[in-house]
C-alpha cells in the first residue's frame, strides 16, 4: 500500500521562522505566570485514578458508555481480511474519507479487479495498529483503473434538496424583526 497524501497531490511548502541573525526560531508555550517559557518536549500527558493518585497508562482499561469493557480490535496487518462485504455508492458518499492507499502491487489481483472493474465496492474493518474501535475501509477502483483502498468513518450529513423555496416580499408589507436572520449569531 502506497499512502497518498495532500503533498504527492498538489506539493507542499514549509514555513520557517528565524531571527534577526538568520537562526532557527522554535515554538515555545507561555505558561499561566506569564514568564516561563515552555519548549517542545517540555509537557506530557498522565494519568491520575479517581483518588487523584497517579497511575501507569497499562493499568487503564477503556470502557463504553456502559461501563462495559471495550474489546479491543487487530491491526488488519495482523491476518488476511476477507472481502465478503460490499457497499453501495451512495455508502460510500456518507462517509467522510481520511486516508487513501494505492494498491502497490496492481498485476497479480486478476480476479479482484475483475469484480472492481464492475463496480463493486467492497468494505471491511480496518485497523493500521490495532487499538479500541476500527474505521470503515473501501477496496475500489478510480478513475484510472487503478486499486484503491480508502480509509474513514461514517458522516453525520443529512441531504435537505436541490432547491428551496424563495418567498419575495413587496416593498408595501413591514418585515418584522423576528423574521430576519441576524449572521452575527452564528
Amino acid at each position: 500500500m502506497n499512502k497518498i497524501d495532500r503533498s504527492r497531490l498538489y506539493g507542499s511548502k514549509e514555513l520557517e521562522v528565524v531571527d534577526d541573525k538568520g537562526g532557527r526560531c522554535e515554538l515555545a508555550t507561555l505558561a499561566e505566570d506569564g514568564r516561563t517559557l515552555v519548549g517542545r518536549g517540555s509537557t506530557a500527558l498522565g494519568w491520575l485514578d479517581v483518588d487523584l493518585n497517579w497511575c501507569d497508562k497499562s493499568q487503564l482499561k477503556p470502557v463504553d458508555l456502559d461501563g462495559q469493557e471495550v474489546v479491543p480490535v487487530l491491526s488488519s496487518f495482523s491476518a488476511p481480511i476477507r472481502l465478503f462485504d460490499t457497499c453501495s455508492i451512495d455508502d460510500y458518499l456518507q462517509h467522510n474519507i481520511r486516508l487513501v492507499y494505492a494498491a502497490e502491487s496492481q498485476d497479480d489481483l486478476a480476479d479482484l479487479r475483475a469484480e472492481l472493474d464492475r463496480g463493486t465496492i467492497f468494505t471491511f474493518s480496518y485497523s493500521y495498529r490495532g487499538g479500541q474501535e476500527a474505521d470503515t475501509g473501501f477496496l475500489l477502483t478510480n478513475d484510472a483503473g487503478e486499486i484503491v483502498i480508502a480509509i474513514g468513518n461514517p458522516t453525520d450529513v443529512n441531504f435537505i434538496g436541490l432547491a428551496s423555496t424563495v418567498v419575495e416580499s413587496s416593498n408595501d408589507e413591514e418585515i418584522d424583526d423576528g423574521e430576519i436572520m441576524d449572521f452575527d449569531m452564528i
